[in-house]
């Protein structure tokens, strides 16, 4: 399929308010060898009914103001879906818990029990404040994965993200061989992060477009990314958009950092997996509730996740391959405009059927939180 450039992200740090047009379905043959159990057109259809039906409950609510009415219609939509998929699927995270909205319990069952055992991390809204709002941006999106490949996150809701679409950046030494330490890190600085990836890609820092959620907790990495001579493009809410817009070869970002959503994470990371991207993730608790519940894992032996939550515990945190673990199939629909649609991959499913034609903002703009 020939490439397509994305829509350029708005200097507002919005995307635009139309989505890209690409096939809803791209062929699955170019993943089949790494993930066979993905190809099944059957499985596919089945999981992107189910996205869809979240899609569309939660569509009607756009601009209502009120976010855990969109969540209810889109859980309440997925729960029924979810349950002809021919799978054995197994919830590993179902989002609503940081927000405390609707949502699907980890550990919870779907499907038919027939089929390939999958563990299911999913969002029935992913931007349910632009939703409520009327605002682009909003979509339901899950990805599944064979057991056991996500990442047990347990109680965290917040990771330190570092995201880019590779290659990985390295040096090489006076004889020809690998330097060590050049690699982009989450314990390296921000402008050391931004040379070695200016250097790997050839090109001056001061091209390097930065995706920075706009909160608080981020503003010494925005403050850096502008100290450092990088372009900052802040955003309030969509950092799974901008997830897409760094790892996708024709994406409009070269990096994204900073400290978001823990559930989101680990959509991005089947995200990034599917485009060969490069991704690092470590704990970042935003309250001393969080905190203590991350420690009590961590500290009790035989804990279910207390591996993983170790690495992620480490200022070096850990990459792609702890977050997920083998390759994930993705759906993703719109709830309102999203540019997402170059995420469209032999394992990222993206139904842009619908182009919500019309489709205009209802409401003012919304504040941080």
């Amino acid at each position: 399929m020939r490439e397509q450039r994305m829509p350029r992200l708005r200097e507002d740090g919005r995307v635009p308010d139309s989505p890209a047009t690409v096939p809803s379905d791209p062929s699955p043959e170019t993943g089949s060898d790494a993930a066979p159990w993905a190809a099944d057109p059957g499985l596919r259809r089945a999981l992107t009914e189910a996205v869809l039906a979240a899609a569309r409950a939660a569509r009607p609510l756009v601009g209502c103001g009120d976010g855990d009415a969109v969540d209810a219609a889109a859980v309440d939509a997925l729960r029924r879906a979810l349950a002809g998929v021919p799978a054995d699927i197994r919830v590993v995270s179902g989002e609503g818990e940081k927000d405390e909205a609707p949502m699907l319990h980890p550990g919870e069952r779907f499907g038919t029990g027939r089929g390939p055992s999958l563990d299911l991390v999913v969002d029935p809204v992913d931007g349910t404040r632009l939703a409520a709002g009327g605002y682009p941006g909003a979509m339901a999106i899950l990805a599944v994965a064979p057991r056991g490949a996500f990442a047990d996150l347990g109680p965290a809701f917040y990771l330190d993200k570092l995201v880019h679409a590779g290659p990985e950046a390295s040096g090489v030494d006076g004889a020809g061989a690998q330097a060590p330490g050049q690699a982009l890190a989450l314990d390296a600085s921000v402008a050391d992060n931004l040379s070695r990836l200016a250097a790997a890609h050839d090109r001056p820092v001061s091209t390097l477009r930065v995706a920075v959620q706009r909160r608080p907790r981020n503003a010494t990495v925005a403050d850096a990314v502008l100290a450092a001579g990088a372009q900052l493009h802040e955003f309030e809410h969509g950092d799974i958009e901008r997830v897409v817009h760094a790892v996708c070869a024709t994406g409009d970002l070269d990096l994204l950092l900073g400290i978001g959503g823990a559930p989101e994470g680990l959509l991005e990371a089947a995200i990034v997996r599917a485009h060969g991207g490069v991704m690092r993730a470590r704990l970042s608790p935003q309250s001393d509730a969080e905190r203590e519940r991350l420690d009590g894992v961590l500290a009790a032996p035989g804990a279910s996740g207390a591996g993983r939550l170790e690495g992620l515990s480490r200022p070096e945190g850990v990459g792609l391959d702890a977050l997920c673990a083998a390759p994930a199939l993705v759906v993703i629909a719109p709830v309102t405009p999203c540019a997402v649609g170059p995420a469209g991959a032999p394992l990222v499913i993206v139904d842009t059927a619908q182009r919500l034609d019309g489709w205009e903002p209802v409401s003012a703009g919304l504040t941080a939180g």
